[in-house]
């Protein structure tokens, strides 16, 4: 086995498993991430989850040669969508995964769908794909977008929340997070706001915030990835509302921010809030050897963006393994991963109809690991073995 890097990752360190030889049995994957913008960070944690599944699969899927092509987005979906269509067309990979944002999700599915190729998202969601724009040869080893502030919205009405103040960046997944948790949440909704997003994307939520203090709403509920999430605490915490209002969020604090927010004493994050299918101390043998053997490597928890490729990866193997890498036979090739057969690090789950997971929510809360490192701990199961809203709008069966 060689390691084949491109220039994208190089500039970051990251590498790709690949195959030296040229082999009918070997099975090319394509990855659409981020590799450069400040965004980089997620697409480095992808990419670390990747190459772990790969070295505890040992560079091979059964007896099956794997070539993994990294491309990256830029954090545009026109640069998504060319880099889709360079996977199709010129390298003629098998699969393509990856895919952290909604807008580059929703630019670049058409052309590895309609190309034939299978799609499995390993982190956006939206409600298109799990709904009329459902497809059978995209699968989702992540989360529907809305499912996870539905989880958080029924989280605030068992806590007794009575009045909510929401914001999120204005873009396909913000719209997702914010419909879900109103779907769920049984009280007042205050106000909300949708900041600007993109390559230019809002920082400053200081006007924002001063509406959400007059407001007298009694909690927050927030989505904002990447480093936007990182901006929005530390103002939330320096305009005094941690003793003010509740903190809830999605998406916003996770194994990448926490090291941050811990070295520059956010304390206002300890004791936040939020919802997930997955979490660092998930009691299941697969999840921790994948949480043990990721701080090995890279001195801190993972976060969910890892644990998604990561699983993204062992699915994948999974349906190679079961039809002796063949990729062409797509009928046999699409009912083994509809099977899920695998160790997920959430532990198990099923598929429904529109080939998004059915699968347990849980509520965590961040909390000083006891090895003085903040992580998540898990608090309850809001949903068990729960699919998402848009499966009845699919067309599949």
């Amino acid at each position: 086995m060689i390691r084949k890097i491109l220039a994208g990752a190089l500039a970051l360190g990251i590498s790709a498993t690949a195959s030296a030889a040229i082999a009918a049995d070997k099975v090319k994957i394509g990855v659409i991430t981020t590799l450069t913008t400040p965004a980089a960070v997620l697409g480095a944690e992808q990419m670390n989850g990747i190459n772990l599944a790969m070295e505890h699969l040992g560079g091979k899927m059964g007896s099956t040669e794997v070539e993994i092509i990294a491309e990256d987005d830029g954090f545009r979906p026109d640069i998504g969508k060319q880099k889709a269509d360079k996977l199709v067309s010129q390298d003629d990979v098998d699969i393509v995964t990856g895919i952290i944002w909604s807008h580059v999700l929703l630019a670049s599915k058409k052309s590895i769908l309609e190309g034939g190729k299978f799609l499995i998202g390993a982190n956006a969601g939206t409600s298109h794909v799990a709904g009329k724009e459902c497809h059978e040869n995209f699968f989702s080893s992540s989360w529907q977008n809305d499912m996870v502030p539905k989880a958080l919205g029924e989280v605030l009405n068992q806590r007794g929340v009575k009045s909510l103040y929401i914001m999120a960046p204005n873009y396909a997944a913000g719209k997702d997070m914010v419909a879900g948790v109103k779907s769920s949440f049984k009280g007042e909704v205050k106000g909300e706001d949708f900041t600007k997003w993109g390559k230019d994307a809002q920082l400053d939520f200081s006007a924002e915030l001063a509406k959400a203090s007059a407001s007298g709403a009694e909690a927050i509920f927030v989505f904002y990835p990447g480093k936007a999430g990182g901006a929005f605490l530390k103002q939330f915490g320096q305009a005094g509302l941690a003793g003010k209002m509740q903190f809830f969020n999605v998406f916003s604090v996770d194994g990448l921010s926490l090291p941050k927010f811990q070295a520059g004493g956010i304390k206002s994050v300890l004791g936040a809030y939020d919802t997930m299918q997955w979490s660092p101390d998930l009691d299941n043998e697969a999840n921790k050897k994948f949480v043990a053997d990721y701080r090995a490597k890279h001195d801190r928890y993972p976060s969910f963006y890892a644990a998604q490729a990561y699983d993204a990866i062992n699915l994948i193997n999974s349906a190679v393994v079961a039809t002796g890498g063949n990729v062409k036979d797509k009928d046999a090739f699409r009912a083994e991963l509809k099977k899920a057969d695998y160790k997920s690090v959430r532990g198990d789950y099923t598929y429904g109809n529109n080939h998004f997971p059915v699968q347990n929510y849980y509520l965590r809360q961040v909390v000083e690991g006891p090895d003085g490192k903040w992580t998540h701990k898990t608090v309850s199961t809001v949903y068990e073995a729960t699919g998402d809203d848009h499966a009845k709008d699919c067309a599949m069966k």
